[in-house]
């Protein structure tokens, strides 16, 4: 893919696929009879690989499956992992309140089927990815213990040369929809203490189905929607249910002085044509003056 830069910045350093809530169900039955979420994945990852982005990781931010069915988490391996060897990255996978620890652990890690969270760090030349595991096994609501902050305090104890990523399931950020609150992640104050004076840049996180950003101890907190199913934010919000509609995923492109997450809609639309290859190729035999006066100045 060419590349040309106009502007001051160099292309990013890094790239993370960030796709979140995929509640597969064993046999690709409906999700809630009316969801066909294994398609939805399907999409969603056709339309990841058609944006020619060749990513550092690939993070999934919990919920994988709806009901922690080991065939559920059989078929999301099987529908991930060609794709995502075809990109040539690995694959994160970050447990929800509606994961099982044991299947997932045996069926994507091929790890002993253990109630064990499910944390992991990832070196991605010189970026440090860390997965945290937010569930509490029979509940929806988030939290994270003292043994896993401590780990985490122990991780973050040497800087990594571009700085951390965090990856869970529940986000440190409040919510508008009534009753939401019930289901978000507790005791906010311990994540905060122990990522406190760490090198942790941004906050990856799904659970909400709905994208949203903001920011938790000073950090970017940024929430990729569901690919199965995203909440209608256009009805009040004592009103808002699921929607088989607004599917997405996030581009995560790292920069030394910042970090960007952009939301990549998964829909079927006709684009311009405008900026073409062959557009980029003529812009790049251009001098900057010459880019300028073809593209910048106002007609």
């Amino acid at each position: 893919m060419a590349s040309v830069q106009f502007g001051q910045h160099a292309p990013a350093r890094r790239v993370i696929l960030h796709l979140s809530d995929t509640h597969l169900l064993a046999g690709d039955r409906l999700l809630g009879g009316r969801y066909d979420a294994g398609a939805h994945l399907r999409r969603t990852l056709t339309a990841a690989e058609a944006t020619g982005v060749r990513p550092d990781a690939v993070v999934f931010t919990g919920d994988l499956t709806d009901l922690g069915e080991p065939d559920a988490y059989r078929a999301l391996r099987a529908e991930v992992e060609p794709w995502a060897e075809r990109l040539g990255a690995p694959v994160v996978w970050v447990a929800g309140n509606h994961d099982e620890r044991p299947a997932l652990r045996a069926g994507l890690l091929d790890a002993d089927p253990t109630e064990e969270p499910v944390t992991g760090v990832w070196d991605l030349d010189g970026l440090r990815l860390i997965a945290l595991d937010s569930t509490v096994p029979g509940w929806h609501h988030g939290d994270l213990d003292a043994a896993q902050l401590e780990w985490l305090r122990a991780e973050l104890a040497e800087p990594a040369p571009l700085g951390t990523i965090l990856a869970l399931h529940h986000p440190p950020l409040p919510t508008h929809i009534p009753f939401f609150d019930i289901l978000e992640l507790r005791d906010q104050s311990g994540l905060a203490a122990a990522i406190a004076g760490s090198d942790v840049r941004a906050i990856l996180a799904g659970h909400l189905h709905y994208s949203t950003s903001g920011t938790f101890a000073g950090v970017p907190v940024s929430v990729s929607a569901a690919s199965c199913y995203t909440m209608d934010l256009a009805a009040p919000s004592d009103e808002v249910n699921g929607m088989d509609a607004g599917q997405s995923f996030h581009l995560v492109h790292v920069w030394d002085d910042t970090i960007t997450h952009a939301v990549v809609p998964v829909v079927d639309a006709e684009s311009a044509g405008y900026f073409t290859p062959e557009w980029v190729a003529r812009m790049a035999d251009l001098s900057p003056e010459g880019r300028l006066e073809a593209f910048s100045r106002k007609r």
